[in-house]
C-alpha cells in the first residue's frame, strides 16, 4: 500500500472514529443529564456537592466526578462496540480481549477529562468557566454540561491515535491463524 493510500485510509478511519466519538458524546451527555436529574430528584444532590473529602484536605471528589465516571463507562462501552463493528471492522479478536485495551486507553483519556473538567468547574481555577455566563440558570447555561463537552473533545485525537496503534492494530496473519486454532481446540 502506498503512502498516499495509507494516509487516505487513516483519514477515513479518523473520520469514522470521530463520528463514533460524536455518538459517544451524545451518549455521555445523556447519561450525565439523567444522573444529574435523578440525583436531584431522589436525594437533592447537585453536581457541585462533595462526594467525599480527599484525605482530610480542603479538596473533595465532587458528584460531577461520579457522574462523569458513570457516563464514561457507558459511553466507552458504546464507542468500543461501534468502533469494533464499523471503524476498525477488519480486527479479529475476541470482544473482551479488545475491550480491555480500549478501556485502558479510555481511562488514560478519562484522567485528562477529569483534570480538564475539574479546572473548568472550579471557580478559583484560572481555567474556570465564568460564573456570570454559566450560572446554571438554564440547561444551556449549565457549567457542568459545557465543561463536560470541552473535556471530552480535548482528548479525542490522542484517544484515536492510541486506539489505532494499540487496541485495533492489525495482527499478523500467523498470529490470527494460531489463535483461531487454539480457540477451536
Amino acid at each position: 500500500m502506498s503512502g498516499t493510500q495509507r494516509f487516505g485510509r487513516n483519514m477515513v478511519q479518523f473520520i469514522k472514529f470521530g463520528m463514533v466519538g460524536g455518538s459517544g458524546v451524545v451518549v455521555n451527555l445523556l447519561v450525565l443529564y439523567v444522573a444529574k436529574k435523578l440525583s436531584w430528584a431522589a436525594w437533592k444532590i447537585t453536581e457541585h456537592d462533595a462526594f467525599f473529602n480527599l484525605l482530610g484536605s480542603q479538596f473533595h471528589v465532587r458528584w460531577y466526578h461520579v457522574f462523569m465516571t458513570l457516563a464514561f463507562l457507558v459511553a466507552n462501552t458504546w464507542n468500543y462496540q461501534l468502533n469494533r463493528m464499523w471503524t476498525f471492522k477488519g480486527t479479529r479478536m475476541g470482544w473482551l480481549r479488545g475491550f480491555f485495551p480500549f478501556l485502558l486507553t479510555g481511562v488514560m483519556a478519562f484522567v485528562v477529562n477529569l483534570v480538564v473538567l475539574t479546572l473548568l468547574m472550579n471557580p478559583k481555577s484560572p481555567m474556570g468557566l465564568p460564573e456570570h455566563i454559566f450560572d446554571d440558570s438554564t440547561g444551556l447555561r449549565t457549567k457542568f454540561y459545557w465543561a463536560s463537552v470541552v473535556a471530552i473533545f480535548v482528548s479525542m485525537p490522542v484517544n484515536f491515535f492510541i486506539n489505532k496503534v494499540w487496541t485495533f492494530r492489525k495482527q499478523p496473519k500467523t498470529k490470527i491463524v494460531a489463535e483461531s486454532n487454539i480457540a477451536s481446540v
